[in-house]
């Protein structure tokens, strides 16, 4: 299929896990969190994390890590580590900026929708060029993060799209369910937890191995009825 062939319309793209590795930094700031204030910590807490809104990841450090901290504490402080180590050294998911100059030059706009706060999302978005993402939604703007479809809504009607026309690309459970219950198109990218397999959206390992259009290929492959399968292309969509 080529793009001019695809229903396709834009592309909503998850950041931490997705677009960047940034989950290691959120995993090891946790650690060190957590035992600053004599708690233990582990791996399967740390994914229970992955794709979370921040307030309640924290609540759920509060919880089962022991931090005595108000919530929005916790936030800031998981936050300026990360926000540090992205600075310093941002570690790019494989293909991802070539699949992004590729949506840009194929006239199609890009969204960030992430559960990250806005001062690092732009920290990330910072170093792309200018205008590669038409716009960003992120968990300090939304009432309901996900797996809630707020925020793939919001990104939608944002692009003044159809959810139908939007394909989302996310790595975590949560993620996913929220882009399913949007209506998008969903491709699924594991990285730090599993994937169930599931008719809602697709699974691939590696972007890199993808161009643009396969990727819109393999999520139409397995679009349910009605949420971009058989949907006719617009006339006048830019390849």
């Amino acid at each position: 299929m080529s793009l001019i062939d695809s229903p396709v319309q834009a592309v909503l793209w998850d950041m931490d896990g997705t677009l960047v590795d940034t989950e290691p930094s959120w995993i090891a700031a946790e650690y060190r969190l957590v035992e600053s204030f004599g708690g233990s910590w582990n791996d399967e807490h740390a994914h229970a994390l992955v794709g979370n809104p921040l307030m309640v990841s924290a609540e759920y450090l509060r919880e089962h890590g022991g931090v005595p901290l108000p919530a929005a504490e916790i936030v800031d402080r998981l936050l300026a580590e990360v926000i540090a180590e992205v600075r310093q050294s941002t570690d790019w998911r494989p293909g991802i900026r070539r699949l992004l100059a590729e949506t840009a030059a194929a006239g199609l706009p890009s969204a960030m929708v992430t559960m990250s706060y806005r001062n690092l999302a732009s920290a990330v978005a910072d170093q792309l060029p200018a205008g590669t993402f038409r716009t960003m939604v992120t968990g300090d703007e939304v009432r309901n993060g996900k797996p809630d479809p707020e925020a793939y809504l919001a990104a939608a009607d944002r692009l003044g799209l159809d959810p139908a026309r939007c394909l989302a690309i996310e790595d975590s459970p949560s993620g996913i369910a929220s882009a399913v219950a949007a209506g998008c198109l969903v491709v699924a990218v594991p990285n730090q937890v599993p994937i169930a397999e599931s008719t809602d959206y697709s699974i691939v390992t590696d972007l890199s191995a993808l161009s643009l259009a396969e990727l819109f290929s393999v999520a139409e492959a397995s679009a349910p009825a009605g949420n971009g399968g058989g949907v006719p292309p617009l006339a006048g969509h830019s390849c």
